[in-house]
């Protein structure tokens, strides 16, 4: 059977784009937030603690053989010019350049033998984000990513907050695909490390501030401008009481004030890095606290690196990464949310074992790794061993649907539930394959 109409039935007089943009964009111009508030009212497990997912993307395929599955007794040719060192778990080693990783690698499990046969960007980025192999020629979502099935499936974890967010702006595999724009993210469309960071798509009227957000009758009478505004234009006839109310959850200044960075302890957003990666998980952290269930932050740096593969490594990829997770991880288990918030670090696929001419490595399907962290899973660890040349599995290799299944696990969300194509009324599967990686798992 396919999946039942989640949604009311909808005015033929919509709110306008510019009057929704007006009154904050959380509803991203398709009343997300009423659809959210919706299922909210009619869920029937209230009182489960909320968990929460937030995953870093390292878009354009990060070296596993240059970060955690190094193979320092290969040929030069194939092992490079980087030296491993220890980490603070007996027996395993990472990347020189990795130094913040390493002193928590008691915090991380990463598995090393993540496997699948596409090496385009577009197409293995669709299969990693999506659990679907695409088809060929295919550049955009043809099945909804990771988020986008949040958000459907789950909705936010506090009535106000958006359910899925990508910072500092989309991924390209990333969006909703058949279930609608309403169920692609929202972005802030603005460097969180810059100065003059602002969530561009999330504005109040010039004259509120954030202290004022805590007077009520200041909240309401604005809401009053706002909605004689729209009313003055016809605009807001027939809407809900669901839309209504989503409407004045986005002036409650939750979101506004989990998106305040100016709010950190300045010594904590130096923890985590100057780079656009750094102050993304920091916001990430702050965002999964305000109730948002699925943060994806854009790594940032040249990962694609078939030319001059070390030099961009050690002096980008690497120092922004490994800074930045490093502090998520510490940060999240400092404040006991390491059991109910999960990370997850990964790119589409991984680099060759054979460095070309160029002194880079190309794409490589054939294996790579996927960093996981919190969400209650077994740490400590690395699971899975490629061959001597870090080319292939030689112990149990795990596909996308295996990785993204560990997630919907965690999130409680059934990966065997069937959507119906609104075009091709052809049922579809959330993951058409995969099961949670049992070594994870405690």
């Amino acid at each position: 059977m396919g999946e039942l109409p989640h949604r009311l039935p909808m005015p033929t007089v919509a709110l306008g784009r510019r009057a929704f943009l007006k009154v904050g964009s959380l509803a991203l111009g398709q009343l997300t937030l009423a659809d959210q508030l919706h299922r909210q009212a009619v869920a029937s497990d209230s009182n489960a603690e909320p968990t929460a997912v937030i995953q870093i993307y390292m878009g354009g395929g990060p070296s596993h053989l240059d970060m955690y599955d190094m193979k320092p007794n290969a040929p030069l040719e194939i092992r490079g010019e980087f030296q491993s060192i220890s980490t603070n778990v007996a027996g395993y080693q990472i990347c020189e350049h990795l130094p913040y990783l390493a002193s928590v690698m008691d915090k991380l499990a990463i598995v090393r033998t993540v496997q699948h046969q596409n090496a385009g960007h577009l197409p293995a980025s669709h299969w990693m984000m999506t659990g679907h192999q695409p088809t060929a020629g295919s550049t955009g979502n043809l099945n909804p990513s990771l988020g986008s099935v949040v958000s459907r499936l789950h909705g936010p974890n506090h009535p106000g907050m958006p359910a899925y967010v990508s910072i500092p702006r989309r991924q390209l595999l990333g969006a909703s695909a058949f279930l609608g724009s309403a169920h692609n993210p929202f972005t802030p469309e603005s460097d969180p490390s810059k100065k003059d960071f602002a969530v561009l798509n999330l504005k109040m009227p010039a004259e509120m501030s954030i202290p004022r957000l805590e007077d009520r009758q200041g909240l309401l009478q604005s809401l009053g401008r706002f909605r004689g505004g729209v009313d003055a234009r016809s605009e807001s006839d027939g809407i809900d009481k669901f839309s209504r109310q989503a409407m004045e959850m986005v002036t409650s200044g939750r979101a506004l004030k989990a998106f305040d960075l100016n709010q950190e302890d300045p010594k904590v957003r130096e923890k985590y890095g100057s780079y656009s990666v750094g102050q993304g998980c920091l916001l990430a952290r702050r965002l999964v606290e305000a109730g948002v269930t699925l943060v994806t932050v854009l790594s940032g740096g040249e990962w694609d690196t078939h030319a001059n593969n070390f030099p961009i490594l050690k002096s980008d990829c690497l120092p922004r990464i490994d800074q930045a997770i490093a502090a998520l991880v510490s940060d999240l288990r400092e404040r006991s949310l390491d059991r109910r918030v999960m990370v997850v670090a990964y790119g589409e696929f991984g680099r060759t074992p054979q460095i070309n001419k160029n002194g880079g490595r190309d794409h490589w399907p054939g294996t790579s790794c996927v960093m996981f962290a919190g969400g209650g899973l077994k740490v400590g660890q690395m699971i899975g061993q490629t061959d001597a040349h870090g080319a292939f599995p030689i112990t149990r290799s795990y596909s996308p649907g295996d990785v993204l299944s560990t997630v919907y696990q965690f999130l409680q969300i059934d990966s065997e539930h069937i959507f119906r194509d609104p075009n091709l009324q052809r049922p579809i599967h959330v993951l058409p394959e995969g099961r949670p990686i049992a070594e994870l798992l405690t």
